[in-house]
């Protein structure tokens, strides 16, 4: 196994269990498609990952040339031996992991965080993503149809460009600021109509985004579960970089009691609405 220059879980080896479920391998990159403008999917290889990851779930990835701390992404898809995430260049460092070529390695950290939660029996699920939220739809759709559950997908974006080409669901609703693509608006106001009877065990409102569109979802949809975005340091919960503040008071970890969480539970005025980097890519 190559070394390791990148902050690890005291006590972590390069290519075994890090904790109890979770995993630190050495990840060769084995190929890269573009899925919207600007925004491309990377695969890796990484078995131990792609067995036990769920839907909401994410890795936190360093490289040799990489910035200091590690970036973490959802994981996008799992499929065999490999996973996806899904990234657009935002910034130094997701440029360079777009740089990289095929069989450069990374070093994966994961699978970290608590996913969403699809109860067996549930009849409908309505997926919300906006932008970069596709990134836990495809595993997210794949676990509710593993469960015998109608899925229906509503992906929003400014444009038609920049919507994600790919999409998982037995209905695939469209949205854009613009009206070039689908319902003229956003994914929330396009999902309302199908999501309005969803409530209960019986359905299910999953949610992913800019914190802007999470809050809109909890206003309308209090039980709805979302994938807040926010700064993240370590991903094992140690730093104290991803706290998100509860209504109840305190604050939760994104990396470890998160990143999913039910809406009405966030206190959203205290949340970011948007942050100066895209923290899901």
């Amino acid at each position: 196994m190559a070394r390791s220059w990148f902050p690890l879980p005291l006590g972590a080896k390069v290519g075994v269990r890090a904790q109890v479920g979770m995993f630190l391998l050495d990840a060769p990159i084995t190929a890269r498609r573009e899925v919207g403008r600007g925004m491309f999917v990377l695969a890796m290889y990484a078995p131990e990952i792609a067995g036990a990851v769920r839907a909401g779930q994410f890795v936190n990835l360093g490289w040799s040339r990489g910035p200091l701390l590690r970036r973490p992404f959802s994981v996008y898809r799992a499929e065999g031996e490999h996973i996806e995430i899904v990234l657009k260049a935002v910034g130094a460092g997701t440029a360079e992991l777009l740089a990289m070529q095929r069989g450069e390695r990374l070093s994966c950290l994961g699978p970290l965080g608590a996913g969403f939660d699809i109860p067996p029996g549930a009849r409908s699920a309505v997926l919300m993503s906006g932008g970069l939220g596709v990134a836990p739809m495809p595993l997210a759709a794949r676990d509710a149809r593993a469960n015998g559950t109608r899925v229906t997908w509503v992906h929003g974006a400014h444009t038609a460009a920049e919507l994600c080409s790919e999409a998982e669901g037995d209905d695939v609703i469209w949205a854009t600021d613009d009206g070039s693509r689908g319902a003229h608006g956003s994914a929330v106001s396009a999902a309302a109509g199908r999501a309005r009877g969803a409530s209960g065990d019986s359905d299910v409102i999953l949610a992913c985004g800019p914190n802007r569109m999470l809050a809109a979802v909890a206003d309308r949809w209090p039980e709805a579960q979302v994938a807040v975005e926010t700064y993240m340091g370590c991903g094992t919960g140690v730093c104290l970089g991803c706290a998100v503040p509860l209504r109840r008071g305190g604050y939760d970890r994104a990396c470890k009691e998160g990143p999913v969480y039910r809406a009405a539970d966030i206190d959203w005025s205290a949340l970011p609405s948007h942050l100066s980097y895209a923290v899901i890519a």
